[in-house]
């Protein structure tokens, strides 16, 4: 049986499940920036007029001690649950594809 990833409709498969990972990281690593660099650094003055809810803290202060770092986590956790289902999708894909070439 020749491998499945060697057919057009595979090469397409793993295309598209490149694009789909590509875009994903750079959508979490562009919130990942603007929270880390624009809230924590470039806008922290403007968001210090702000208070965290029920801490008192300046928000601009916050992001830059914390608010970037639990951002970060929560893209991991994003990304993490992401990928698993578009890999599941695309390995369900690849799988048909190999059924059908099999069963030909």
């Amino acid at each position: 049986m020749q491998d499945p990833t060697h057919t057009a409709a595979a090469r397409e498969v793993l295309r598209s499940y490149w694009q789909k990972n590509i875009a994903l990281m750079s959508v979490l690593l562009a919130v990942w920036a603007f929270v880390g660099l624009g809230c924590g650094v470039l806008f922290a003055d403007w968001l210090n007029q702000f208070k965290l809810l029920g801490t008192g803290y300046p928000l601009g202060f916050w992001f830059a001690q914390q608010g970037s770092i639990v951002t970060f986590v929560f893209l991991i956790l994003i990304y993490a649950v992401a990928m698993n289902r578009i890999e599941r999708k695309h390995k369900a894909e690849l799988l048909a594809l190999q059924a059908q070439e099999g069963g030909q």
